[in-house]
């Protein structure tokens, strides 16, 4: 899927709190389609799996950025690496503050990302 319009921004992340575009949010979240999907809930706390993140596989983002917390403690499942090589989405997974940097970095191009703001 090819976006047009302006990049989005991450401008801050410290733990518990991100702040996109001018707006702060202090619970986990999404951005899919360019879009803030707030108050992101995973099926188990700190291990990210598919049906985690079925609307972002849907949109068929070039790349998935996951922040995977403050201190980096959540985990992809082995499932969800392999569904996305297989759906050739490329995956960047990081401790979420350089994962915001990441983001940003690429956030002209398509994109999504899902950030644990915590732990």
């Amino acid at each position: 899927m090819i976006l047009r319009g302006a990049a989005m921004r991450i401008e801050h992340y410290d733990f518990g709190t991100i702040t996109i575009d001018g707006k702060t949010y202090t619970s986990d979240l999404k951005i899919v389609n360019r879009q803030v999907v707030p108050d992101w809930w995973r099926r188990q706390g700190h291990q990210l799996d598919v049906c985690d993140v079925e609307d972002i596989l849907e949109a068929k983002p070039s790349v998935l950025v996951v922040g995977t917390g403050y201190s980096g403690l959540m985990v992809l499942s082995s499932t969800l690496k392999k569904e996305l090589q297989q759906r050739g989405i490329s995956l960047i997974a990081k401790p979420t503050g350089e994962a915001c940097k990441e983001f940003n970095k690429i956030s002209d191009q398509s994109v999504a990302f899902a950030a644990h703001l915590t732990c």
